[in-house]
């Protein structure tokens, strides 16, 4: 009994050294929070907004890129000038893009050293073909009716293609097909004008400007019937 009252008198004893260093801790903490917002014009104000700068920042390269139109080949799902943001992680866990996705990708080395946003239209192991004989594209074997995402007026293609889409890479075309530089435009070129999938920059997710054009991108199911390889339904 003598030393359990003991141990528990020692405790006790221990409690207001305790709570000096846990008050000498946040003091020193406040210390130096003071000590980093002396030297800022604006002093906490300025550090809260560098702060939300450098969060969104850190957004930006890693989770969600904006990037802005710059050209009609994508009309009229996407046009001159709007702003999309970007999933950048949306191919990172083992998914992979799918026919229909719209996606942004470093085209450096395929299409230009530049960034391009087009549509998914083969993935690895696809059979593309055009045209059929009512003038539309066909994956594996399957006739696509794309006169959901076309420009209106606008045929599936106006050159003539038919090709084996290489694994790891993709078949891009734009929607505006009649004024799209895309994977037609390289047929002939090195690379066959296929992408390879690690070029993927994201999947473009939402548009967020202008207000009036905002909305989401969902992935378009007019590819949805198109089989696999092989002939699965995929």
């Amino acid at each position: 009994m003598d030393t359990e009252a003991q141990h528990v008198e020692r405790d006790r004893s221990s409690q207001p050294h305790e709570s000096t260093s846990q008050g000498e801790e946040d003091r020193s903490r406040s210390s130096l929070l003071s000590g980093v917002t002396a030297w800022l014009p604006g002093g906490r104000i300025t550090l809260s907004l560098l702060l939300c700068m450098a969060f969104l920042l850190a957004v930006s390269v890693f989770v969600m890129q904006p990037f802005q139109i710059p050209s009609s080949s994508m009309e009229t799902t996407l046009r001159v000038g709007d702003r999309v943001l970007v999933n950048k992680l949306a191919y990172r866990f083992g998914a992979e893009p799918r026919r229909g996705d719209v996606v942004v990708f470093d085209g450096s080395g395929y299409f230009g050293d530049a960034d391009y946003i087009k549509r998914v239209v083969g993935v690895g192991g696809d059979h593309v073909v055009c045209c059929d004989s009512n003038g539309r594209i066909e994956v594996n074997g399957q006739s696509v009716d794309e006169r959901a995402v076309l420009h209106a007026g606008d045929a599936p293609s106006d050159v003539p293609f038919d090709v084996e889409v290489p694994e790891g890479t993709l078949f891009l075309l734009g929607d505006h097909r009649s004024d799209s530089r895309d994977s037609r435009e390289y047929l002939g070129a090195p690379g066959g004008g296929f992408v390879p999938v690690d070029q993927v920059i994201g999947r473009a997710q939402w548009i967020a400007w202008p207000m009036g054009h905002w909305h989401s991108l969902s992935r378009n199911d007019v590819y949805a019937r198109v089989p696999a390889p092989g002939g699965a339904h995929g």
